[in-house]
Formats: C-alpha cells, sequence, structure tokens
C-alpha cells in the first residue's frame, strides 16, 4: 500500500473517543452566505467492544455527525446514538451483525427454530430520515432511533403503528419532492418470502401499504428508486440464505449472502397509482447497493445506478482486506444505464462513464424525473478518493482530486431562487491523510471548483450516508 493508502485504513477507521457539541469550524475560503441548514451524516464511530475489534466496516457503532451552516459559518457536532447496542458495548457484544462474530448472531437460528423474528439490533449506523417532525438513524435492521436534530441527543427508538412485516429494513427511504411523499420497502422471510412497499406521506409520521411482491431467494436489495409514477428495486443474485444459520459456525448476516452467478439480476417495477405489480424484468447477473436516479421516456423506464460485476465489493470490505490493500483491494462500481420497457419484457443496458464511482446523487428538484446532473464519490485512483459531477446527457465527466483525501458522499444543494439544474454547492465529508484530521468540503456544484473548507479538530471514521435538511 502507499503511505496515504496506510494512513487513510489507520485514521478511518480508528475509534472516536471525544464527542463535540456545536463546535465553530475555521473556514478556508468562502461558504456562501446563503447555505442555511444541517447535513446530518451518519456512520460507525466505534470499532472495539470489550476488548474485541469488529471484522467489517458495516459492524462499528453508529454515531451520528451534524454540520451546521448560517451566515458563512460552519458549526460541528458528533454524538454516539445511545442505544441497547451502545449500552452493552463494553461487555465485548457486537455493535450489529453484519460480520463481526459473536453469541448476538445466532439470533437467525432462534428465527428458524420459533418461526418468530429474532430481537434485530438497534445500532441504527447507515442513513438518516425525517418522519413527520422525527428524525430517524436507520439501518438495514427494522428498529429505527430518534434524535434531536440540533444536539443530536437520543430521543429513543420510533416504531410504527401497524402491521407491515419487516424482517429487514430499506435505509434508503427515497423522497419524492414532486409528490412530496417518502417510499420504502422491507423484506419478510419465511417460505414464501415477500418484498412490502409502502408510502409515508410529507409531513407524517406514519406508513400505508402499497403493494406485496414475492421474492426470490430473497435477494439482499439495498436501494430503490421512483418516477413519477413507479417504485422500482433491483433484486440481486447475492441471496439471503436463511439455512445457512443452522451451521453453527454462521457468525453473522455476511455469512448468510451467497451469490449465485447462475440467476438473473430481477427488476421489479410496482405502479404507486394502482398500487400493484407492474412488471418483473431479468437480465444478466451484477451486483448493485446504490441507484443514481430513474424516470420516464414514453414506455421506458430509465433507470441510473452503480453496478458491480458481482458481490466482491462486499467481501473487499473486510477489516482483513482494507489492512492489506486498503480502498484499492475493493472493486469499482460503474454508472449503467438501464432502459427498462414493462410492456415488452425488455431490457437494455448501457456504460454511460468509466470511471470508478460510489454514493451517487442528484439535485432533490429532478428526483425520479429526467435530468442531467449527477455528483458521486470517484473511487478509481489510488491514495485517494475524489469528487465526479457526470453530464449524463453528454457522457463527460469533471473531477476534483487532491493527492491523500478521501472525499465520502456528496450532497447539492440547490441555491434559492435558482433555475440551473447545477446552481448550488456540492458538500462533503473528507479525510486528510496529510493533516490527520477530517474536514468539510464545498464546491461550486456547476465547475466542481472547491470554495472552502473547514477542518474538523479530529479525525472521523468513514462514514455511509446522511441528508441536508434545510430548515435544522
Amino acid at each position: 500500500m502507499s503511505n496515504a493508502t496506510d494512513r487513510a485504513y489507520e485514521l478511518g477507521f480508528r475509534t472516536v473517543d471525544t464527542e463535540y457539541a456545536d463546535r465553530q469550524l475555521p473556514v478556508e475560503g468562502t461558504v456562501p452566505s446563503w447555505l442555511s441548514g444541517a447535513l446530518i451524516r451518519n456512520g460507525p464511530g466505534r470499532f472495539e467492544f470489550g476488548g474485541k475489534r469488529a471484522t467489517h466496516w458495516f459492524d462499528g457503532l453508529a454515531m451520528l455527525r451534524r454540520y451546521g451552516f448560517a451566515d458563512g459559518t460552519v458549526s460541528y457536532t458528533n454524538r454516539f446514538l445511545r442505544t441497547d447496542a451502545y449500552a452493552a458495548a463494553d461487555t465485548g457484544h457486537g455493535a450489529a451483525e453484519f460480520a463481526t462474530g459473536d453469541d448476538s448472531f445466532r439470533r437467525p437460528l432462534r428465527w428458524l427454530r420459533s418461526l418468530g423474528p429474532p430481537e434485530p439490533t438497534d445500532n441504527a449506523t447507515v442513513h438518516v430520515a425525517q418522519l413527520g417532525e422525527h428524525f430517524v438513524a436507520l439501518t438495514e435492521a427494522p428498529r429505527r432511533i430518534a434524535f434531536d436534530p440540533v444536539t443530536l441527543e437520543t430521543r429513543g427508538e420510533f416504531r410504527w403503528r401497524d402491521d407491515i412485516p419487516e424482517h429487514l429494513a430499506t435505509a434508503h427511504l427515497q423522497v419524492d419532492p414532486n409528490r412530496e411523499e417518502t417510499i420504502g420497502y422491507s423484506t419478510e422471510f419465511g417460505l414464501s418470502p415477500m418484498y412490502h412497499f409502502y408510502r409515508i406521506p410529507n409531513g407524517r409520521a406514519g406508513r400505508r401499504h402499497v403493494a406485496t411482491v414475492p421474492a426470490a431467494g430473497p435477494g439482499y436489495v439495498h436501494d430503490c428508486s421512483i418516477t413519477e409514477s413507479h417504485i422500482v428495486i433491483v433484486e440481486t443474485p447475492l441471496r439471503i440464505a436463511m439455512a445457512k444459520a443452522l451451521v453453527p459456525w454462521t457468525d453473522g448476516f455476511l455469512d448468510l449472502l451467497e451469490y449465485d452467478e447462475a440467476a438473473t439480476t430481477r427488476f421489479i417495477v410496482v405502479d404507486w397509482d394502482t398500487e400493484s405489480l407492474a412488471a418483473t424484468l431479468e437480465t444478466s447477473p451484477f451486483f448493485t447497493f446504490h441507484h443514481v436516479n430513474a424516470y420516464e421516456d414514453d414506455d421506458e423506464l430509465v433507470l441510473d445506478l452503480v453496478a458491480f460485476d458481482d458481490d466482491q465489493i462486499v467481501r473487499a470490505l473486510t477489516f482483513d482486506a482494507l489492512s492489506e490493500d486498503g480502498f484499492a483491494a475493493a472493486p469499482d462500481g460503474r454508472f449503467v444505464r438501464f432502459r427498462l420497457h414493462p410492456g415488452e419484457g425488455r431490457v437494455r443496458r448501457s456504460e454511460r462513464y468509466d470511471g470508478g464511482m460510489e454514493l451517487p446523487t442528484v439535485p432533490k428538484p429532478v428526483r425520479g424525473r429526467q435530468y442531467r446532473y449527477a455528483y458521486a464519490q470517484a473511487t478509481d485512483r489510488k491514495g485517494a478518493n475524489g469528487l465526479v459531477k457526470l453530464d449524463v446527457e453528454r457522457g463527460t465527466a469533471t473531477e476534483w482530486w487532491e493527492r491523500g483525501v478521501y472525499v465520502e458522499e456528496p450532497r447539492m444543494v440547490r441555491r434559492p431562487g435558482g433555475t440551473a439544474e447545477d446552481d448550488g454547492v456540492v458538500i462533503a465529508t473528507a479525510l486528510d491523510t496529510k493533516q490527520e484530521r477530517s474536514m468539510l468540503l464545498v464546491f461550486d456544484a456547476e465547475t466542481v471548483v472547491e470554495r472552502a473548507r473547514a477542518p474538523l479538530p479530529h479525525a472521523v471514521p468513514f462514514g455511509f450516508h446522511g441528508r441536508f435538511f434545510p430548515a435544522v
């Protein structure tokens, strides 16, 4: 590994001991005065539990990070979620159940024997969302933790008051700014596994069932897309083999995943006006975590996502793999466009950008609509992660890189009153291995020129996802 890669692993997966409250950050450059609100991100902050270390990035203890913007200033708050997992961490029990092994990972075995769901982890470390007046931290286990959006103090568990089954939940709730609804789905295990789709009206904290669709496997489904009239999930050949929970050496959820190279990848399309299955289409096998965007084009659905040839990316994020080669061991995701024709059952695939990328986002007003620009983490250079802006109409890209700097998930924020799709800024956190600390970066969304950076007082472990809340 290069020295920068060595430092990225050491700093990016090192436990944080200090929590800061409303710490004002020094700003180099200029943060636009119109940028007002907060970027709230989620991710692991602790990797040791009672003398044991987690074995996978996904198994760290949840810590929220808040970056507040007002009148050109930036403030920083970080706080661990005070959950059952947090309370049990010092006893040696892992915070999550993805790969790190201990007795708590026998829960799938108990589920099979009792024919009832186990008590899942409350280590909500993946994403955040606003549900009515509630701000919640999310993971793929069906437990959600409410928190204060200003102080990040834990407010307790958020529970749905409905009977929609969920043994796995989505952490990627999709907000449609046009319909003013939020869309989600859950996975139900059993002899006849199912996917359940639901909708949450804007300003409400309750959900309503939309449709139930049979699952094959079931597959591991991480994200979804919305268009004007449809919801799309991608069921990959990475199957959840619940029968493997009976094997005594099964440690965690990772051991239950099997990639079936002989299986197809399925696109499941739900019509959210008729609240029914519109189509199931199949194509050659591939794996995906994250969608870019989707929209309707006459009789076709255009679905853009980050695709991998297989599930190697999941295994490449174990600490054994990362400690040897850093992120260089992880395959690069590619921007791929699928054109789905539900009426004819046809799927067409095309490569839209040949650079490595992950953690994509598009400007909020064009989500679920035809669009031109997408922003993502650029991943295909050693010793750094960059920022890439894709022009999906022209098939071109503009990139920003700095040696030794590892950019995380970007978020595009439109300038109030702006009319152009890329009129605004892109904000992203990054790890600066040279300075041995993290920082908040602000870019011009049109040119991808850096406008400002605000160094943090410490190095924050690599996180996953976040949202910008202008009203916070």
